[in-house]
């Protein structure tokens, strides 16, 4: 497995470009080419991390089948384009898109090309060999806000988050939901980064949020564990998604909504090299092995916690939902009916806060 930057691959595929054009060099049966872009450095915790990591299963199980390619801190925009565009013309067959912003780019290029398999992060777009994929992120917040109500001893909880989009705002209001199911006077603020990677600015947003009295923070899509290291500086109970950042708050970490993509990647793998690939927008959770909750803090009340793991059966067993209504819109209209539950449909799309989220969203 490779990882690049930006110069490297530039660099690298060149080099490459050159070596295909040689006779002799190439192969009737290549290895299939995979290649994951991702918005901010691998590193080792963290969204493109957790990416990386469900590719590995891929390499273990192909071997010198697969040829893997990581290129990670590539901004959205067209810098990604032409690096998605490159990679496929120098013979990745099957694409990891792995931000939002890489949407419309990488739409274009399963279009252009029948034969390559586009995976989309978070994304709403299908076609027959375009697959956006998202994490029932909602199912462990929800869980989490249960535990941070009980930890709370101000009522107020934080959460720095990087961008509005539906993944992230149901993220929000499934934390604030679970934390209401044990305090229904529970306030949740936010700080939107608009940055899905900028370590200065999430410290100061996590410090903002402290500051009015925040004593639980979210930390909802960091790359970096900048928030985590500030909370377990302040004292403040703090909690992530993707990858385990216990190692920098040893002692006021909450737990990690983290996220194993490697079941849906493998699948997916698999379906292109059968020929059987089919586009579908693919919603994953604790039921599809994608979502798990772990490193709970041992702080959490017994009781809580015990609460805390039925709601978690019922998530797992289908029992349970954290959109099932009556719940109350920020804008004190409903939301959600007495009974109802909202449809995938409708989280992947959620434009709007639930009561008791006190920011309003960005326009």
């Amino acid at each position: 497995m490779t990882t690049l930057n930006r110069r490297r691959f530039l660099q690298t595929s060149a080099a490459t470009g050159l070596a295909a054009g040689l006779p002799g060099l190439a192969h009737a049966q290549d290895p299939l080419g995979i290649a994951l872009v991702v918005p901010s450095p691998v590193g080792e915790v963290g969204w493109s991390h957790a990416l990386a990591m469900g590719l590995e299963p891929i390499k273990a199980e192909y071997g010198d089948g697969v040829n893997i390619t990581i290129l990670e801190n590539i901004p959205e925009g067209p810098d990604a384009d032409r690096i998605m565009n490159k990679v496929v013309s120098d013979g990745t067959r099957v694409l990891v898109a792995g931000s939002f912003g890489y949407q419309n780019g990488a739409m274009q290029i399963a279009r252009r090309n029948p034969d390559v398999t586009v995976l989309h992060a978070s994304g709403f777009m299908v076609a027959p060999n375009f697959s956006p994929f998202a994490a029932k992120y909602f199912q462990g917040t929800y869980l989490m806000g249960m535990a941070a109500a009980a930890l709370s001893k101000t009522g107020k909880l934080g959460s720095v988050s990087a961008f509005a989009i539906p993944e992230l705002i149901t993220s929000i209001n499934a934390f604030a939901l679970g934390a209401q199911s044990v305090n229904p006077d529970v306030e949740v603020s936010v700080v939107w980064v608009n940055s899905w990677f900028d370590p200065a600015q999430e410290q100061d947003a996590a410090k903002a949020l402290l500051a009015q009295g925040c004593d639980v923070i979210f930390s909802n899509a960091q790359d970096t564990p900048s928030v985590v290291s500030v909370c377990e500086e302040a004292g403040a109970y703090v909690f992530n998604l993707n990858s385990s950042m216990k190692a920098n708050a040893p002692n006021f970490y909450l737990g990690c909504v983290e996220t194993d993509w490697s079941p849906f990647f493998v699948e997916s793998v698999k379906a292109h090299m059968d020929g059987t690939f089919e586009g579908r927008n693919a919603f994953l959770g604790v039921e599809d092995g994608v979502v798990k909750i772990v490193d709970w803090n041992p702080d959490i009340p017994a009781e809580t916690k015990a609460r805390i793991d039925e709601t978690a059966a019922g998530i797992a067993d289908g029992s349970f939902h954290p959109f099932t209504g009556r719940i109350v819109r920020q804008d004190e209209t409903v939301g959600v009916e007495d009974g109802e539950t909202l449809s995938d449909e409708a989280i992947v799309s959620m434009d709007w806060h639930v009561a008791g989220v006190t920011t309003p969203l960005p326009k």
